[in-house]
């Protein structure tokens, strides 16, 4: 039984922790996709490969955070029709977002795979990792359509409140990816385009998975009539998608200008610096968690014009999320390093300076965390509440502190610089994104109440 969620009834605080824990989960296995594939070519084919991949993480982000962009902010209208009991308005709602996916997933596919060499090229990508670098992005961008597919349901199921099916779908792709990535990689010796076609096949089974959930909600089952061309939704969609997958793809663009710098510190830095974020990927997971709680949250209420819900949302949020950032920081104080040794052989040359590496960058993040966590909470809150101009201004503000962090810094204070590019980034953020918030949500809310 595919269970959604109401979140314009109950205690806020339970809601959004109960909303999120599945979500957190899920991520944590979604990371399992990139971090076994770390592990595994690490430890299996060696540093340089190590460091390939690496040097492909922007770019493939770049593509990848503009399709959970897309989609997430296109899940936001399903949101508020939800919230409002528009179920017929919501099935049309539905079908449009699969056609305007459709379409996006197309020409990102074909924009991304002619775009690969140049930009490998731009970011000056050290000759012995770009081989690497550029066949695990053809292998991922190729897969555009089925991860912008896995995206597209899993934002909708979100949205109307199931976060327990994205992370089944999850676990179940992860396994998948595992048992894939130890059969292309370690059997049949295919380096890193096996690990990348695995982790393709998996994002595969996740949308399967979600998208039979999908069908066995009835009043989410669409018609013919459903399917006729909506140019007031498709309208809609775009004002809530185009900006939201804009601002995911500007926040990468500055990661660009940083991973260009970081491929001139040498394969040693480069591998140590992913190694660092790979673990960090995990440890983002509850504040992503949270801000998909909030675009839900906020999405319904909007929607049914429960403006009483949410100044309670936020309170609730940021409770949460001090909460969780002080239980990271205190795990990564404790056990970062022996994590962190997880994805180097310590048999390999430069493995120790590679660690050093990795671990004076995971401080560097933990110290700057509970900005990120606030960055997401009211980004989040604001793109639920349909307002989508200041949190894309915010990601383009992103992008240019990270840029200017990580070209700068490292002229004042050595290449360690370069680890404050990403706090910088999200403490500018969500300052923007929290001033606006308390500019205009007196507006919002008295809009509601109209």
């Amino acid at each position: 039984m595919v269970r959604v969620t109401d979140m314009t009834h109950g205690r806020p605080i339970r809601l959004i922790l109960l909303f999120s824990l599945p979500l957190m989960l899920g991520s944590v296995f979604q990371q399992l996709y990139t971090i076994v594939d770390t592990i595994i070519i690490g430890r299996g084919v060696g540093m340089q490969a190590l460091a390939s991949i690496g040097a492909a993480d922007w770019i493939n982000w770049l593509v990848l955070w503009g399709l959970q962009g897309f989609t997430q902010g296109f899940a936001i209208l399903a949101a508020q029709e939800f919230g409002a009991g528009a179920y017929d308005r919501l099935r049309r709602v539905l079908a449009m977002i699969v056609k305007l996916s459709c379409w996006f997933g197309i020409a990102v596919t074909i924009i991304s795979l002619l775009l690969v060499r140049p930009l490998l090229t731009l970011l000056h990508t050290d000759p012995a990792v770009f081989g690497g670098a550029q066949t695990y992005l053809y292998v991922q961008f190729g897969g555009s359509l089925i991860i912008i597919a896995y995206n597209m349901a899993a934002a909708v199921l979100r949205c109307l409140g199931d976060s327990r099916t994205p992370l089944f779908a999850i676990i179940a792709a992860s396994f998948a990816n595992i048992a894939l990535d130890l059969l292309f990689v370690m059997g049949f010796g295919w380096g890193i385009f096996g690990a990348s076609f695995a982790t393709v096949l998996a994002q595969l089974i996740a949308f399967l998975l979600c998208l039979r959930s999908l069908r066995r909600l009835p009043f989410v089952q669409l018609t013919k009539a459903d399917w006729k061309t909506d140019p007031a939704i498709l309208l809609h969609l775009c004002r809530l998608g185009i900006p939201t997958g804009l601002q995911m793809s500007m926040i990468t663009l500055g990661g660009m200008v940083l991973q260009s710098v970081l491929n001139g510190f040498g394969v040693v830095f480069v591998a140590g610096y992913t190694a660092a974020n790979k673990l960090y990927g995990i440890l983002e997971s509850a504040s992503v968690a949270f801000g998909y709680a909030m675009t839900a949250y906020m999405g319904q209420n909007r929607g049914a014009r429960n403006a009483a819900r949410i100044d309670a949302g936020i309170r609730a949020v940021l409770v949460l999320s001090a909460e969780f950032t002080a239980a990271i920081v205190t795990a990564m104080l404790l056990a970062g390093k022996p994590l962190l040794g997880l994805f180097l052989s310590t048999e390999e040359a430069g493995a120790a300076d590679a660690l050093a590496v990795a671990y004076q960058y995971l401080m560097v993040l933990m110290a700057f965390l509970f900005a990120l966590f606030m960055l997401q909470a009211y980004r989040s809150s604001l793109q639920g509440l349909g307002e989508m101009t200041v949190p894309t201004l915010s990601g383009f503000a992103e992008m240019l502190m990270r840029m200017g962090a990580a070209l700068v810094l490292p002229t004042f204070i050595g290449q360690s610089g370069v680890f404050f590019a990403e706090g910088a980034a999200w403490v500018c953020a969500a300052a923007l994104n929290l001033v606006w918030y308390y500019m205009r949500i007196g507006k919002i809310k008295r809009d509601m109440l109209k």
